[in-house]
């Protein structure tokens, strides 16, 4: 089938790379940024802060196109993405390998301005990005899956600008892979009744009743291994005030979460100000101290 890029069918492939929802680009970019800041020790070169900004998007938009894909035959039987351009039929199987294939060749243009070493790293995230989708089929861990892939942009980053792989970076992964598992779990817990019946597997039917208590230990977990981040990068007290303030945030997702599916949305949505809060942190003591 060829390829339409018309204004009427442009509106169908951003809803299909999720652009009208900018949530998870929010979620990819602020840990993103995490990285850039602390590999550089303050302000990032203009080059890898646009480099890796244009990287967040495209991957992003990228991941979605082949998360419907994969769903295609199943996102009909859930409520909340019936209508999806794929699950509607308003744009074909062909057309969105087509632009995922587009998407990752941009992806791809990105890494001419890095190392080779970064560019051996992309070839992870790109496998992470591919799999992620059908995981739910074969395992009730894709949240695992995905935190990987929310995460692999960190060590790229330090790969970018320091040409190694402290074992900062490594605990700034694994923080960021708790965090996602565990608004992930938020977001699975909405389309848990219908993920049962169609046969999808997550973490919050894996979890069982116990879900609400894990997804808490997951998020301490993300609070103390972000704290040894702050001590291993030497941050100063107002990147610890951040993360005072990022476990207020958890806690006020939990009393959303108690409530109702809908509650449980919400939670997932208020992530975004967790990784904002936590940049924050970072980048004013880099402010602060000159960096």
């Amino acid at each position: 089938m060829k390829w339409q890029l018309s204004w009427q069918r442009w509106s169908e492939y951003r809803l299909l790379m999720r652009l009208d929802k900018p949530i998870g680009i929010y979620l990819l970019l602020w840990p993103t940024w995490w990285a850039l800041w602390l590999a550089s020790g303050g302000f990032p070169a203009i080059s890898m802060l646009l480099v890796f900004s244009m990287g967040v998007v495209l991957m992003r938009s990228a991941g979605c196109v082949i998360n419907d894909y994969a769903d295609r035959n199943v996102d009909g039987q859930v409520a909340r993405t019936a209508m999806r351009p794929l699950a509607r039929g308003s744009v074909s199987a062909a057309e969105a390998l087509q632009l995922f294939a587009v998407l990752v060749a941009l992806s791809a243009s990105l890494l001419l301005w890095l190392n080779w070493q970064t560019m051996l790293l992309s070839l992870v995230a790109l496998l992470l990005a591919a799999i992620y989708p059908f995981m739910k089929r074969y395992t009730h861990l894709p949240q695992v899956v995905l935190g990987a892939a929310f995460s692999w942009g960190m060590p790229m980053a330090f790969m970018a600008i320091q040409e190694q792989l402290p074992a900062l970076v490594w605990c700034l992964y694994l923080a960021n892979l708790c965090w996602t598992v565990a608004y992930d779990t938020y977001y699975a817990m909405v389309d848990k009744p219908d993920d049962v019946k169609a046969g999808i597997k997550s973490t919050a039917i894996l979890f069982g009743n116990h879900v609400l208590t894990i997804i808490v230990l997951l998020q301490l977990s993300t609070l103390l291994l972000l704290g040894y981040v702050g001590v291993l990068a030497q941050l100063s007290l107002v990147y610890y005030v951040a993360l005072v303030c990022s476990s207020l945030v958890f806690l006020y997702q939990f009393r959303l979460a108690v409530q109702s599916r809908a509650g449980c949305f919400q939670a997932f949505l208020n992530n975004h100000y967790v990784g904002l809060l936590v940049f924050s942190g970072i980048a004013l003591h880099y402010y602060s101290s000159g960096g």
